[in-house]
């Protein structure tokens, strides 16, 4: 059985911040599944969509700022309760996603636009 931890950051304002290292953990792998998610759907779309190059990948990057922002909107104003930062949100996890939207994206193209 796994111990709960409380990790603690100060604030600029020298206000201290508790974390909750199981807290973290799961919200961690709730996002993970939500990027790999979203990169085989992103990967299946450019394959169908016959996108090809840069296209594709610029494609890929819309996507993974869209999740961001769809991230930060549902968490709200008060985002601090449940990630450590913004920026490791959006970066975390990045290359993987890549990896899968790769492999749809080429799956998917050479299925519909290759004879």
């Amino acid at each position: 059985m796994s111990t709960t931890r409380v990790k603690t950051r100060e604030t600029k304002t020298g206000e201290i911040i508790a974390y909750s290292d199981t807290a973290i953990r799961n919200n961690a792998s709730a996002v993970e599944y939500c990027r790999t998610s979203m990169a085989a759907l992103s990967g299946s779309t450019a394959g169908v969509l016959g996108l090809t190059g840069v296209l594709g990948f610029l494609f890929y990057v819309l996507a993974v700022l869209c999740l961001w922002q769809m991230l930060l909107l549902k968490s709200g104003s008060n985002w601090q309760k449940y990630f450590i930062s913004r920026k490791s949100l959006l970066t975390h996890g990045f290359l993987s996603g890549l990896c899968t939207y790769v492999l749809f994206w080429t799956f998917l193209y050479g299925m519909v636009h290759v004879y």
